[in-house]
């Protein structure tokens, strides 16, 4: 008798993450040069471990209520209104993934279409078909900006929502004021709803990345974290705030699925609040730099302006930039082929989140490939 299998069909498409695979060789090779993993090489602040280990040890370690501890809720609150002079509902995630689920668990009926810029970070596509949406990707090579014409090109009757993430993964691209102004005109002008992925918010090196949520408040639910700021990847914090309705509807989700963000990260995400990174984000705008110097005149790509990725054209000799990165990979560099991100596989990206050293060794064998 046949045995039927058990898992779901809406789940056999998705393979297991690019960047994880890479990940998961780089453990198997022998000191690596790892410039894959969208991860800072810097440690937490020491603020912020010492108001875990103080809640560890008074005993916050139980379930909190699950929009989240209300002084962390009142701090974030109390920035949207600094800076934005913004006051949305908000509630306490488990990391800005968690909070994507959850937004699109909230929003999206079967069929509903799902704008993405492309390239796009690696889940975007996966999680909009998991809810039953249908991801729309609007190319935006080959400068990466927001380019708003190509997004209302793409709109459609069953278009529900627009998902936009700046400083972007894997571009590093930071959209233009004038862009995130006209794409929330085009909210307004056809019923749309805006999720802002801002989880490198603070890592923007040449001015501010302006956010939806200054332009159309009312159309943009916003997605923050603490991961990549300050170190905190593995702790799993981040936070959303938007209409009232949405938020609602995320936090009663959230009860039937992640039950609430860790308590001893939830105070740790507070000292945070309040801890100063301006050290750590001119380090890694020195990185920014170090990497485009390196690159420069071998390899085509746009001067990223936040986060620490940069996306390189691959070398024209080589079939596709997955060839390249097996050939680098091959040579003990780890990088992530554009693949991974888009619908087309002619860039790759670069995390420069490593020491100095070794990304100068990286790009001196990139280079040696590419000539």
């Amino acid at each position: 008798m046949p045995v039927r299998s058990f898992v779901a069909d809406h789940v056999k498409p998705i393979g297991s993450s690019g960047i994880r695979r890479v990940f998961e060789l780089g453990a198997t090779l022998e000191d690596p040069i790892n410039l894959s993993i969208g991860q800072p090489d810097f440690p937490v602040p020491a603020a912020v471990k010492q108001a875990m280990v103080e809640a560890i040890n008074a005993d916050h370690n139980g379930y909190t209520v699950t929009r989240g501890i209300q002084p962390l809720r009142d701090r974030i609150a109390s920035k949207l209104a600094e800076e934005a002079d913004w006051t949305p509902d908000v509630f306490v995630t488990c990391g800005v993934s968690g909070g994507l689920l959850l937004a699109l668990m909230a929003c999206i009926n079967p069929g509903d279409e799902v704008l993405i810029g492309d390239p796009y970070f690696v889940s975007y596509t996966h999680l909009v078909k998991l809810v039953g949406g249908v991801p729309v990707e609007v190319d935006l090579y080959d400068d990466f900006r927001l380019n708003p014409d190509r997004f209302e090109a793409a709109i459609t009757p069953k278009t529900k929502l627009l998902l936009a993430c700046s400083p972007g993964n894997p571009t590093g691209v930071v959209h233009k004021e004038a862009d995130v102004k006209a794409v929330c005109q085009l909210a307004r002008k056809h019923d749309l709803l805006i999720i802002s992925d801002e989880i490198y918010q603070m890592l923007s090196y040449d001015g501010p990345s302006p956010s939806a949520a200054r332009f159309a408040p009312e159309r943009t639910l916003l997605l923050r974290g603490f991961g990549k700021s300050y170190a905190m990847t593995g702790l799993r914090m981040g936070y959303a705030a938007g209409p009232a309705e949405i938020i609602s509807e995320m936090a009663k989700l959230q009860q039937y699925t992640f039950v609430c963000a860790p308590q001893p990260a939830q105070y740790g995400a507070l000292a945070a609040m309040d801890t100063d990174m301006s050290d750590q984000v001119a380090l890694y705008a020195a990185k920014r730099d170090l990497v485009c110097a390196e690159l420069d005149g071998v390899f085509d790509f746009v001067k990223p302006a936040g986060g620490f990725y940069i996306f390189p054209k691959a070398p024209a000799r080589f079939p596709s930039a997955t060839a390249f990165v097996e050939e680098a990979i091959s040579r003990n560099v780890l990088i992530i082929p554009g693949e991974v991100f888009s619908q087309r596989d002619t860039h790759f990206r670069i995390s420069y989140a490593a020491p100095d050293d070794r990304i100068k060794q990286g790009c001196e064998i990139l280079r040696s490939l590419a000539r």
